[in-house]
């Protein structure tokens, strides 16, 4: 029996994972918050979740990403989140704020879809053939083991893929048609309940400001406050383990400020290791140069998996998610714009002021750009009269439409082009140009936990038989769940603190919409719409939509027996 009162905690990695950890470990554990250390070699916490002045434009913002939340999916976020007060009101949590902000600004996306005309399309229209929708249903209902290291292209015609459906799928979940099959079936049967609202998104929840700000900030007070203490600027190297199995961690191996040092583990000594990262190796560009594509690992977040790989055969296969970047990477952009011209142009043309959009596509871009205008501010402390707008490009690697030339070969300016040409507002670029600064990012692994795999290539949270260590974040394996989340990252925390220290609770289940005959039937309706009194295409198994039962039946058992 572990005393939490005496163990101490090491946790590799400074992202969400971590952090929420180490609120399980205070909360949940008993575990003392000055027994527990965060290892980081960023001079800051949170991971993949940033927000911050842009590191090369001055005056200007920059957010690599952002990520959408959901009420009904998101369960172990919630969990955390309720425990936390927000900044600015210790009365008030950070969930509470989130679904207040939520219920007042509520998302409903009137342009999700842009033509190349410049027009705005019927997104409700899917745009689904009888045999889309028998692809579909096939791959739901076969198993992981089935499907394997296939790719989503593999279980698809072409049509699928230019279908409304699969631009909206796509880029809101950011999947690139040869990603892993897998994958895409978790995120149907976890996301069921967003086929009939993903032409509005209207069941995404937004923070009220970037989720640095409105997230990260206010787990870093509450931990602060109870003793958690973070360590910057010191990278994690190695773990010696006990005996050829590897059960025991007993030293870590690090480089703090640029000096090796060792930590020995004592016998009631943790250690939680957070394993690769998407933004590894992140660069940025500004109005007049270019990132750079790293490929050769610089930052150190891949190389300890690399080497922890090598100690035990279930420790997963790093390799199989960094080692094609080409596969894997994308670039984003963040506009800071000195008034608001741009905004209340998409503002009109749209018909959604910032922060109700959600995401704008162009599905005629050869980049497929799609672009968000957050809530303003975004950023805390933004001023009044500065506005903000991120995008990204699944397609960089194309020649744009309006600028000659592959969005990884652009300037920010040059970016800055091609999106007023594909919102046609060519009259205002002038003004636009001179008032508007441009950070771009370009991450070479920001979609590698999409790589198709097979099972063992990502290691449990906790190992079989691991007396003190677990595994933290994206590239962790938790059947039926789905990465790209910061669900995925706390619950995979959870998970850890609760098998380690006994704890008495349960983790929260996973939300399966399919399972719930009104959220699936309504999903169904959507996906397997009517045509006059007959299903479109091919009959599944004899009933049609109507008889839901029938078709939940095997989808449900499927779920159940998923991996």
């Amino acid at each position: 029996m572990v005393n939490a009162q005496n163990a101490r905690v090491w946790l590799v990695g400074g992202g969400i994972a971590s952090l929420a950890a180490a609120a399980f470990l205070v909360r949940d554990a008993g575990v003392r918050g000055q027994n527990i250390r965060i290892l980081e070699h960023l001079p800051m916490p949170g991971g993949s979740l940033d927000g911050a002045d842009s590191p090369l434009v001055k005056d200007a913002y920059v957010s690599r990403g952002g990520r959408m939340l959901e009420e009904e999916a998101y369960v172990c976020l919630w969990n955390l989140l309720d425990s936390i007060p927000t900044l600015g009101d210790s009365t008030k949590s950070v969930k509470e704020e989130i679904w207040a902000f939520n219920h007042v600004n509520k998302t409903n996306a009137r342009a999700r879809i842009v033509r190349g005309d410049h027009t705005i399309a019927d997104a409700s229209e899917l745009g689904l053939d009888g045999r889309d929708r028998a692809d579909m249903v096939r791959l739901l209902m076969m198993s992981e083991k089935a499907i394997g290291d296939r790719r989503i292209y593999e279980f698809f015609k072409p049509h699928f893929f230019q279908t409304n459906f699969w631009c909206m799928w796509r880029t809101t979940f950011a999947f690139q048609n040869w990603h892993s099959a897998i994958e895409l079936r978790r995120y149907f049967l976890r996301f069921v309940q967003e086929f009939d609202r993903i032409h509005t998104l209207s069941g995404v929840r937004r923070t009220r400001l970037n989720q640095y700000d409105s997230i990260v900030r206010p787990i870093e007070q509450w931990l602060e406050q109870r003793g958690v203490a973070t360590e910057y600027g010191v990278t994690v190297t190695d773990v010696d383990f006990r005996g050829p199995d590897a059960r025991r961690a007993e030293r870590l191996r690090l480089i703090r400020h640029g000096k090796p040092e060792t930590i020995e583990l004592g016998a009631e000594d943790f250690v939680f290791l957070t394993l690769g990262s998407m933004t590894a190796d992140s660069t940025y560009g500004g109005d007049h140069t270019v990132p750079e594509l790293v490929t050769d690992k610089r930052d150190g977040s891949w190389s300890l998996w690399d080497r922890l790989a090598t100690k035990a055969a279930d420790f997963g296969h790093p390799s199989v998610f960094h080692g094609n970047v080409g596969e894997s990477k994308w670039e984003s952009f963040t506009l800071t714009m000195k008034g608001p011209l741009l905004l209340d142009r998409i503002r009109d043309f749209s018909g959604n002021v910032p922060g109700e959009g959600a995401l704008i596509t162009f599905k005629d871009s050869r980049w497929l750009l799609s672009i968000v205008v957050p809530h303003q501010p975004h950023f805390d402390g933004q001023p009044d009269d500065v506005f903000t707008l991120w995008g990204y490009s699944l397609l960089g690697d194309n020649l744009g439409d309006y600028v000659n030339k592959r969005m990884s070969e652009c300037t920010g300016q040059e970016v800055l082009t091609e999106l007023l040409g594909h919102l046609g507002a060519e009259d205002i670029a002038d003004e636009v140009r001179k008032t508007t600064k441009v950070t771009t990012v370009m991450m070479p692994y920001i979609t590698a936990q999409f790589e198709r795999r097979a099972p063992g290539d990502r290691p449990l949270v906790v190992p079989k038989g691991a007396e003190n260590f677990a595994f933290l974040g994206q590239f962790v394996e938790i059947p039926e769940d789905v990465v790209f989340t910061v669900e995925y990252s706390v619950r995979g925390a959870m998970h850890a603190v609760y098998r380690h220290f006994d704890v008495h609770q349960k983790v929260p289940g996973i939300y399966h919409g399919v399972i719930h005959p009104r959220v699936a039937l309504s999903a169904l309706k959507t996906a397997f719409a009517y045509c006059g009194d007959h299903l479109l295409g091919p009959r599944i198994s004899g009933p049609t939509v109507g008889e839901g039962p029938e078709i939940l039946g095997p989808l449900h058992k499927s779920v159940a027996n998923s991996v």
